[in-house]
């Protein structure tokens, strides 16, 4: 890792810089096989399939035989571990629900909104050397919970053809309407145009590397909504003196290992933590089986030696983590005044795995600096609000004329006419 003592604010912007490729990079790439799934459908998935994952002649949708085979396989502790998660996700995303919001503005004006479902949900789920089945916990249960009629699954199929057992288990645990054997941008185009297998969906939710990132972004202009831009996964780490250096160290290694491409950044007001972080990454990252992974990422991150908590908070609201650490003897300050994160843990227990995991709150999380506009996955992001308005003959009295003058000033006669006819009706 990189260690940079008290960086000038003039650097920061180059400083806490991701090692992301541009969309320029990827964009052609993305909308080549956009246009040839919209196109050529199921055929030109099948092609990518076997471009990607080297697979041909695989029947794409998971068969209910293929489900409960996996049922069977998944081992009885790894069940109990996610019906843990799935409980303490379900009571912390059922906890989100709100009231319908219901009042007269003025007598006779009755205006309410409500929150209905999206219909349609596709969910992309990474597979690979890390099948993320937990993505799958934080994302269908708030679907369910939210009413979605419909929810998809997409995950790459491993070189056997086949899907993780974890991941199909999960997904029937937790309602999952369908699955589909399909990866990267050919998942996010299926479920963007429809196939003849694959139906087209309202809102593609799930996190994935930079080609599925921007195949997400691309997909917003084809009439498909988004969770967020989710990339590769980042973690800061800020730590005082009351830090464990190795339960800092471990935090750090536990985003290294996600991808190469992630990045892990500790903020530190101590050159002795510091220096004790440094050598238990040294130690623990020997024993890791992503070894290598791990390493690629650390070469991309950083070690912040900061002169106090006023600039660490600074240069982290500017950073905008996806995973925000804070052990510090000033915790209160960093909770009370940090403005951009997707997500926090506070103190030596709480580790950003719990996030990920079973602690209840959702992994699925803004990352390349977008947590200074985006909120995480949450019940809400599976809802649209809805407003209903009814007015009385008394009601369209009582602000009849503020609208007639409001139109006219704005040079909208038919607007003012719609309102003038009413008035004159209603004498």
């Amino acid at each position: 890792m990189k260690k940079i003592n008290n960086p000038l604010k003039e650097s920061w912007n180059t400083l806490l810089q991701r090692p992301t490729q541009t969309v320029d990079d990827i964009e052609a790439t993305v909308t080549e096989i956009f246009s040839e799934v919209k196109q050529k459908g199921d055929s030109a998935v099948a092609k990518y399939t076997q471009l990607f994952d080297g697979i041909s002649n695989l029947d794409t949708q998971v068969s209910n035989s293929e489900i409960e085979e996996a049922i069977q396989i998944v081992p009885s502790s790894l069940k109990e571990s996610i019906q843990v998660a799935k409980e303490n996700i379900t009571t912390f995303h059922a906890a989100q629900k709100t009231q319908r919001v219901d009042i007269n503005t003025i007598p006779g004006v009755h205006c309410w909104q409500e929150k209905k479902p999206i219909q349609k949900i596709g969910l992309y789920i990474p597979g690979g050397s890390a099948p993320l089945f937990s993505t799958i916990l934080m994302l269908a249960i708030p679907a369910a919970l939210a009413g979605c009629n419909e929810i998809i699954l997409c995950t790459p199929p491993g070189k056997d053809g086949k899907v993780n057992p974890a991941i199909l288990y999960t997904a029937k645990l937790c309602g999952v309407t369908t699955i589909f054997k399909i990866g990267g941008i050919q998942a996010i185009a299926a479920m963007t145009f429809g196939t003849e297998t694959v139906p087209k969906v309202y809102k593609i939710f799930g996190p994935g590397n930079q080609f599925v990132t921007v195949a997400k972004q691309l997909a917003t202009k084809h009439n498909v909504a988004i969770d967020m831009p989710a990339g590769p996964s980042e973690l800061l780490v800020f730590a005082d003196d009351s830090a464990i250096p190795s339960f800092v160290a471990s935090d750090l290694l536990s985003q290294a290992e996600h991808g190469a491409d992630s990045q892990v950044i500790l903020v530190t007001t101590s050159e002795v933590m510091l220096q004790k972080v440094e050598i238990e990454i040294e130690k623990q990252i020997g024993s890791l089986p992503r070894k290598l992974i791990a390493e690629k990422a650390i070469k991309n991150s950083k070690l912040i030696l900061v002169k106090n908590k006023e600039i660490a908070l600074e240069l982290i609201n500017e950073y905008a983590p996806e995973h925000f650490i804070v052990i510090s003897e000033n915790e209160d300050f960093f909770i009370k005044n940090i403005q951009n994160a997707g997500s926090v843990f506070i103190g030596n227990f709480t580790p950003e795995s719990a996030g990920d995991y079973a602690s209840g709150t959702n992994h699925t999380l803004p990352t390349n600096g977008y947590a200074k506009q985006y909120s995480g996955v949450n019940l809400d992001s599976f809802t649209k609000s809805m407003t209903f308005q009814k007015i009385t003959k008394d009601g369209l009295n009582n602000i009849g004329n503020a609208i007639e003058n409001m139109a006219e000033a704005e040079g909208l006669q038919a607007h003012r006419n719609a309102v003038t006819l009413r008035l004159n009706y209603n004498k």
